[in-house]
């Protein structure tokens, strides 16, 4: 009841799952991992003679550090850094202590041996993101859009009035509706999948200067690479102090698409409802208004929506900041790096509202049609499309003077149909069509996109 921020309260049964990739205390455990990693590949690198090789015994006895790392550990660590004032050397004192309980201390000159603290913080801060994503987010995501491809499959075939700037326009299904945000989605799924991250270990200014000094001879970009690649990820080997984050930023980027996609879903579901061509599920217990008994909002799409906004905004702070730096060192992304798990948890929450949404709407099929036969006039474009075929120079002209700004039937149509000079077989099939089977290609569209699914 007293945190800060939503996440925190009101949201936190929807948004817990990220607290073991983004928390204080994640932070520190990932930090204590690529602390203990380093020290361990120290041992093992053949040039660095002065430190010898941990015993498989001695290596499970370090790597037990972070792999039990509890509450008190992250609080002694924090008690360090009350006077230090440095949370990453906080780090190095406190696995100092424990060096020094597992009788290994003549490894604690090789702490942090020749690293600067964004070393250590790149690669933490990337891999809680990389994680993130692939642990919660992208399964999350992809939930969505199965639950867009089954409302797509389902509903391939059921004719839709389309509506530009606003007004009647020429028919398509609901399922190739769907479809569309299937597309987009996927293609931008994909991208984040396949993000290649960065990291760098390169020394106080990118140049293993001080690597360099203690031993001129190991091959350090070699070491460092193989190092960063056991985590997936490659070497920046150019930088300055800073890891650039360019490629943190592209994949926050690719979050504010899939946001900008899901917004765009979010607002015309909304209208869809507001239309009356969706109804939403009566669910007992549910309250619409405080005063207006009959209302049933559609919640889970407005909710959607404002949090996609939310973590846009953030997103693109992120995406701006985090890649500048002056000269070749500034804190001013050090304190904005802390809050990139805010706008993934927002993004998080909003997918969720969208699959919860999702499942209490259906398709009103009698508001449907009844929309599509009050507007005869959609019938206009193909039968000018027709006469410009049989080589009527005025086509569009005719049917403008016909039906713009005027209320039209089937029996207008058919009667100025009679009147043109075109063959029998076309005025039959032009006398056939109807506003309900106008969709052109939009259930045949649905078949090209087999990674989605398969229309029978």
């Amino acid at each position: 009841m007293f945190t800060l921020s939503p996440l925190d309260n009101r949201y936190k049964h929807e948004t817990k799952s990220l607290r073991p990739f983004f928390s204080e205390f994640t932070l520190i455990r990932y930090r204590v991992l690529i602390e203990i990693e380093y020290l361990i590949a120290l041992s093992l690198e053949k040039g660095v003679e002065e430190l010898k090789p941990f015993s498989e015994e001695e290596q499970n006895s370090l790597r037990d550090v972070y792999k039990t790392c509890t509450k008190s550990h992250a609080l002694r660590i924090k008690e360090i850094e009350q006077t230090t004032k440095h949370d990453v050397k906080a780090i190095e004192y406190f696995l100092q202590e424990k060096l020094e309980l597992l009788q290994l201390d003549h490894a604690i000159p090789f702490l942090h041996f020749a690293l600067t603290s964004e070393d250590i913080n790149n690669i933490a801060y990337t891999l809680m993101w990389k994680h993130g994503l692939e642990k919660i987010y992208i399964p999350q995501c992809t939930q969505l859009i199965d639950t867009l491809s089954t409302q797509a499959k389902k509903y391939a075939n059921l004719p839709m009035l389309a509506m530009t700037h606003g007004q009647p326009a020429s028919p398509t299904t609901v399922g190739k509706e769907f479809a569309v945000y299937l597309h987009r989605l996927n293609r931008q799924l994909s991208q984040l999948k396949n993000q290649q991250f960065e990291a760098k270990l390169n020394g106080a200014t990118g140049t293993w200067g001080a690597h360099m000094s203690a031993y001129p001879k190991v091959d350090w970009i070699n070491f460092s690479t193989s190092f960063l690649n056991k985590f997936g990820l490659t070497q920046q080997i150019l930088s300055t102090q800073v890891n650039s984050y360019d490629s943190l930023a592209e994949s926050y980027h690719t979050l504010t698409r899939i946001n900008t996609i899901l917004t765009d879903l979010s607002r015309n579901i909304w209208l869809y409802i507001s239309r009356g061509i969706f109804v939403q599920e009566k669910r007992n217990g549910e309250v619409g208004s405080s005063t207006m008994p009959h209302k049933i909002n559609p919640i889970d799409f407005e909710n959607a929506e404002g949090n996609l906004g939310i973590a846009n905004s953030y997103f693109n702070h992120l995406a701006l900041t985090l890649p500048i730096s002056r000269m070749q060192r500034d804190l001013s992304g050090s304190t904005v790096i802390r809050n990139q798990g805010i706008p993934l948890a927002h993004s998080l929450l909003a997918c969720k509202s969208l699959v919860k949404g999702l499942h209490k709407i259906s398709p009103s099929v009698e508001k449907l049609y009844k929309e599509l036969t009050e507007h005869w006039e959609l019938l206009a474009e193909p039968i000018q499309t027709v006469l410009r075929k049989y080589g009527y120079i005025d086509a569009y002209e005719q049917l403008k003077i016909l039906s713009r700004g005027n209320k039209i039937t089937r029996e207008n149509l058919v009667d100025f149909i009679q009147t043109l000079k075109i063959p029998d077989e076309a005025k039959r099939e032009l006398r056939a069509l109807s506003p309900d089977t106008y969709i052109g290609k939009s259930s045949e569209l649905l078949k090209n996109l087999p990674i989605i699914f398969q229309i029978d």
